[in-house]
């Protein structure tokens, strides 16, 4: 799907529970914590109607049911929740989902730069705007979520390349300095960070806003290029060649135009994740991000996909979290976690398998 194109519209099977592989293993009592966790939004951030149609309303009174539910609720009895209270229907063709990984990086960085910190991670800036991609303003391309205001109007807010140029600088907006610049890239596909600051403390920053641009994966250009194969083309590879290519490497990050800002996160417990697009702390193998424009927040998913290792994938998750590269009615993007050990898994998942959603009967 190219920017301005209408999204896909999907075609869903209906599933018997008994045709999940995997489905009476899982523990539905941990996809039950998550889940339950978007009814704490929900009079702010209730679930918005999308392309693959369910009945938000059905999904809300799901949520406040599962809200109800006793912390120490037996498996079977979660279990049970989930079955009575929705319906699986497959995203087809079946076996066409396509699931990769995503983690919070754990990164030092300091408040103020100095000669080791010297690459920022900035706020919004005053003069950015959020507007309606459906209904871009004259000037701007379809699809773009975010513009620059001027004294002329409204117009596309400078990209990665400029801001790593300075567009930026001077203007205080300097959220927290970190030591390596491929650091700071990852963190922007990463979309939040825990920043272990020089005085011991710890800073979590998550997404605030974006400059607009589409986002370019630089795996991609490097594969085309002849830099990497397709099978080396991970977080881990991609880090290696731009760490064996100083020269080349801030070139390389700058044909992602897309250009991420922050804001610092409040402070969750150690093992929660970071505050997503659907407004509820992310968990650790439960949360998954989805296509905004095709799917509600909040719905359940289940999966079935392959591990990097080989290992089966299979269990309930729920959409709370979205991205630019998470485009198409069966991809998902797996939250696995923070630091360096989920990150290598998450940096080489890349799967096909089962999509399907769990609608909230009527």
């Amino acid at each position: 799907m190219t920017d301005g194109d209408a999204p896909p519209r999907a075609l869903l099977a209906p599933l018997a529970y008994a045709s999940l592989a995997g489905w009476a293993a899982d523990d539905h009592r941990a996809a039950l914590t998550a889940f339950r966790r978007g009814a704490a939004v929900l009079a702010e951030h209730p679930p918005k109607a999308r392309e693959i149609a369910v009945d938000t309303g059905a999904l809300a009174r799901r949520l406040r049911e599962a809200e109800a539910l006793p912390h120490d609720i037996p498996a079977d009895a979660a279990r049970a929740f989930f079955e009575e209270a929705f319906e699986p229907q497959e995203i087809l063709p079946a076996g066409s989902g396509f699931f990769t990984g995503y983690y919070e990086p754990i990164v030092a960085g300091s408040r103020i730069p100095t000669e080791r910190f010297r690459t920022p991670l900035y706020r919004p800036p005053d003069d950015l705007l959020e507007i309606d991609p459906d209904r871009p303003p004259p000037g701007l391309p379809p699809g773009f979520r975010f513009a620059r205001k001027t004294p002329a109007g409204l117009t596309e807010h400078p990209d990665r390349a400029a801001i790593m140029d300075g567009f930026l600088a001077g203007r205080g907006l300097e959220l927290v300095w970190l030591a390596d610049p491929v650091d700071a890239f990852f963190v922007h596909i990463q979309g939040a960070a825990r920043v272990r600051l020089t005085d011991g403390s710890t800073l979590r920053v998550t997404y605030a806003a974006k400059t607009g641009h589409p986002y370019t994966a630089i795996g991609k250009v490097l594969v085309e290029r002849g830099a990497l194969t397709l099978a080396s083309a991970t977080m881990a590879g991609i880090r290696g060649w731009l760490a064996a290519h100083p020269a080349d490497a801030a070139a390389v990050m700058a044909s992602n135009r897309s250009f991420i800002f922050f804001r610092e996160a409040p402070a969750a417990g150690a093992d929660d994740g970071p505050v997503a697009a659907a407004k509820v702390a992310l968990t650790a193998g439960r949360s998954l991000a989805v296509d905004r424009l095709l799917h509600s927040f909040h719905l359940p998913v289940w999966i079935e996909t392959t591990l990097p290792d080989g290992k089966p994938w299979r269990r309930l998750m729920v959409a709370q979290d979205t991205g630019s590269a998470i485009i198409g009615p069966g991809r998902g993007d797996i939250f696995f976690g923070s630091g360096d050990e989920t990150g290598a898994v998450a940096g080489a998942m890349r799967a096909a398998g089962r999509f399907i959603v769990l609608v909230p009967r009527p």
